[in-house]
């Protein structure tokens, strides 16, 4: 194929109207003119997967998981072919297809099934014929036909699934913020854009609360060398760009991870909560084993499944909330981070360590502060003093 070929994603907000599917088919249409193969993934309209959920749910409190998916992946359906009819009224030869008929096979794992191969044949047919092929996300169909999800955000992994399968030059996910940012620019004012941030970087901050981008797909593009870029779809510029396997700087952000909570328990019960929390299908981010109590943080919602099963011997259920920084030299600064924060009458529940991370564990109401504390302690002055030593 003589043209480079593209990825590019647009999420829920992207094409929450007519109006959005109008500027997302002008950035099609701008890859296009410049001279790519384009390959487009869709999510569902702002909203709609919840709708199609909350309607599931009035029928049935735990309704059938494969007929769950069979209504959740009619959302994305939607947005796809109307993308694809916007294209063609404007005179570019477009084709929508479902997961299924864009030979994504996955894995028989109803709501949160993975991607096991691509057959990209259909594809490949289409852009001959030099069509822009708009696919549906979060959808796939195992061995037996069957169509199933890949979980929430899961259009982010179509996309860098596609666009490894592919070899494309590049995927490039529009979203509703104009990059990676230092930390959340809502909480932090004096977050900062990131022109290029590591796949390791990326995974930690997603894995610890970042929402930019889905935490499969940092994944796989990491596994598959597949370049990512993070892009507004309302206003222009450059993004961010995911690549490279070494971390750059000290701190190159913060990630904050909110409604959680700790539940503690006695030290000789660790394993078997840890093991509970494994068949119930919670997710454990971090696990304290001190000499007298251990505890695990969790998500809120996997709280009370927890408690159901295993209640009488939890001793006690404390919301908190982590922040973690993210960087080569992390681990490196507990101490100034304790200093800091000390500083300010904030208190450090507890401090996990990781490679390239260090999390503390907070108070729900001391989080936005101590943000914006260790970010203007570690992230700007990193950034003036490396901006001081170009400069010298």
């Amino acid at each position: 194929m003589e043209k480079p070929l593209i990825v590019q994603k647009f999420g829920g907000t992207s094409v929450e109207s007519i109006e959005s599917i109008q500027r997302v088919a002008k950035h099609i249409i701008q890859a296009k003119e410049a001279g790519y193969h384009v390959v487009v993934v869709v999510s569902a309209m702002a909203g709609e997967t919840n709708r199609l959920q909350r309607l599931a749910h009035d029928i049935d409190a735990v309704p059938s998981a494969r007929e769950l998916d069979v209504l959740l992946s009619a959302g994305e359906q939607v947005s796809m072919a109307l993308v694809a009819m916007m294209l063609n009224k404007w005179g570019y030869s477009a084709s929508s297809l479902t997961g299924g008929q864009a030979n994504i096979v996955t894995d028989d794992r109803y709501n949160n099934a993975t991607i096991l191969d691509i057959g990209v044949e259909r594809i490949m047919d289409l852009l001959s014929q030099d069509h822009i092929v708009i696919v549906a996300g979060f959808q796939g169909v195992n061995k037996q036909g069957d169509i199933t999800t890949l979980g929430r955000g899961g259009s982010d992994t179509t996309a860098v699934a596609l666009a490894g399968a592919l070899n494309a030059q590049e995927c490039q996910i529009y979203t509703d913020v104009d990059g990676v940012y230092t930390c959340d620019p809502r909480i932090v004012s004096q977050a900062q854009k990131l022109s290029v941030v590591d796949f390791p970087s990326m995974k930690l901050m997603a894995q610890c609360g970042a929402k930019v981008l889905h935490l499969p797909s940092v994944c796989y593009a990491e596994k598959h060398r597949v370049p990512l870029r993070v892009l507004s779809t309302f206003q222009p510029g450059k993004g961010t760009l995911i690549k490279g396997d070494k971390p750059r700087g000290e701190i190159c952000g913060l990630a904050i991870q909110e409604a959680l909570t700790l539940v503690t328990f006695a030290p000789d019960v660790c394993d078997s909560v840890l093991e509970q929390c494994q068949l119930l299908g919670i997710d454990v981010g971090n696990v304290i084993r001190d000499t007298k109590w251990a505890g695990v943080a969790i998500k809120q919602g996997a709280c009370a499944r927890l408690m159901l099963v295993f209640g009488d011997k939890i001793r006690n259920t404390k919301p908190v909330s982590l922040l973690t920084m993210v960087g080569l030299e992390a681990s490196h600064f507990v101490h100034a981070a304790h200093t800091c924060l000390s500083n300010v009458n904030i208190e450090i529940l507890y401090t996990f360590t990781a490679a390239e991370a260090l999390m503390l564990l907070l108070t729900p109401c001391d989080i936005e502060t101590a943000a914006n504390v260790l970010h203007d302690a570690f992230v700007v002055f990193s950034d003036s003093a490396a901006q001081q030593g170009v400069l010298d």
